[in-house]
């Protein structure tokens, strides 16, 4: 759907060790490990190498939330020892209320080879930390994007579309974790965040809801599209097989039941090229210029320049090359191109010296005609016919000699 200019989320919930980032990134030991992310990479070059029908356009983004604060992880300018060291994204909101997030840096992937680096610098950067549940948990939420762009060659029309991969932060119990520190006040954030998202899924859920706080946390408002929105988005819930998580585990069975409910309304993301469109206003422009002037006399006088002479001699033998009976010579209301072209026709005719029935037209044109003779062959026509006439005069006398 992606591909056909739809936008996509798959996200990932479910508590802390239950297999969400392996399910998104996946594993480094063995390449079977491979999560949702690099097989989509995988999928999308190989799917844009077969389709040479359109010209595509891919970026990346990788956007951390850790303390409900927004971190760019592919940011080139620095080189992140910490997380503080990275770039801080901010959401801003314009007047039609689009969430536009200002310093994350979207880099272009013209092979999968280049997406996976992209993929690799960002979960290098990524917030870990041990937790009793999990040796290596990631402390928070991350949204890697595909950004696509396709376009038919001379087409206006340009479809742009993105792909959320989402892998939330596990939902914990504290009290039953018995962390302390740093990791529970990552744990109470983390916690926070995941009862706004399912404020806005049980919203979502209800019907006749007028109001939907998307607004109450910086995830939701990332994610408003992919909630209710103009997306296709697929939840993945993941369990925790041991039987002392079997309260967290009916919790995230609810929470994905509540957000079977929820009915998006995915569109086709098309609009036009605005460069394009500039071209084409431009010559609407001139267009009317030329029509305005003729309606009112004040065509132009000065001569025409030698790129438009060309031109004008261009469109000229396109025109008559074009085996289409229905196309038309375009070349504006500007009399001194009319005039132009029409002296340039006549003079395409003379140069043909038509003879007996030989016409312009292929249709018409006698089989048995033929083109005229340049004056070198008629030169070497008339040697010949004197030479003949020489031989005859010798062998005229030769017979003449005998009694």
């Amino acid at each position: 759907s992606v591909l056909a200019g739809y936008n996509g989320t798959i996200f990932a919930y479910g508590q802390t060790g239950s297999g969400k980032t392996f399910t998104i990134t996946g594993g480094a030991e063995r390449y079977s490990d491979r999560g949702i992310i690099p097989r989509t990479l995988s999928y999308v070059f190989e799917q844009l190498q077969k389709d040479s029908s359109k010209i595509y356009t891919t970026h990346i983004s990788y956007l951390e939330i850790y303390n409900e604060c927004g971190y760019d992880l592919l940011d080139p300018r620095h080189e992140a020892s910490s997380l503080e060291d990275l770039p801080r994204v901010t959401i801003l909101e314009d007047p039609e209320q689009n969430i536009h997030l200002k310093n994350l840096s979207h880099h272009q992937a013209t092979t999968e080879e280049e997406a996976l680096n992209l993929l690799f610098l960002g979960d290098t950067n990524r917030m870990i930390a041990e937790t009793p549940m999990n040796q290596a948990s990631t402390r928070s939420h991350c949204i890697f994007t595909i950004h696509l762009s396709s376009k038919e060659p001379g087409s206006a029309i340009v479809r742009h579309a993105k792909l959320h991969l989402v892998d939330l932060a596990g939902s914990e119990r504290v009290g039953k974790t018995g962390v302390g520190g740093q990791i529970l006040t990552e744990a109470k954030y983390i916690n926070l965040s995941l009862h706004y998202l399912e404020q806005v899924i049980i919203a979502l859920s209800e019907k006749h809801r007028s109001h939907i706080p998307y607004r109450n946390s910086m995830m939701t408002s990332v994610l408003r599209d992919s909630l209710g929105g103009n997306c296709m988005t697929t939840m993945i819930a993941t369990l925790s097989l041991e039987k002392r998580n079997i309260d967290e585990s009916i919790s995230t069975c609810r929470f994905a039941q509540r957000v079977a409910l929820i009915k998006n309304e995915a569109v086709l993301n098309e609009e036009i090229d605005p460069r394009l469109m500039i071209i084409r206003l431009q010559k609407e422009i001139q267009e009317l210029k030329d029509e305005l002037a003729i309606v009112t006399g004040e065509q132009r006088t000065e001569a025409l320049t030698e790129a438009e002479l060309l031109q004008l001699e261009k469109l000229i033998t396109s025109f008559l090359e074009d085996q289409d009976p229905e196309s038309r010579l375009e070349v504006g209301t500007d009399m001194r191109k009319i005039h132009h072209c029409f002296h340039h026709l006549k003079k395409l005719l003379n140069d043909k010296k038509i003879l007996g029935n030989c016409t312009v037209s292929d249709e018409s044109k006698d089989p048995n005609c033929q083109e005229p003779l340049k004056e070198e062959e008629y030169q070497k026509l008339r040697d010949i016919l004197k030479q003949r006439d020489n031989e005859i005069s010798i062998l005229w006398e030769g017979v003449r000699s005998f009694p």
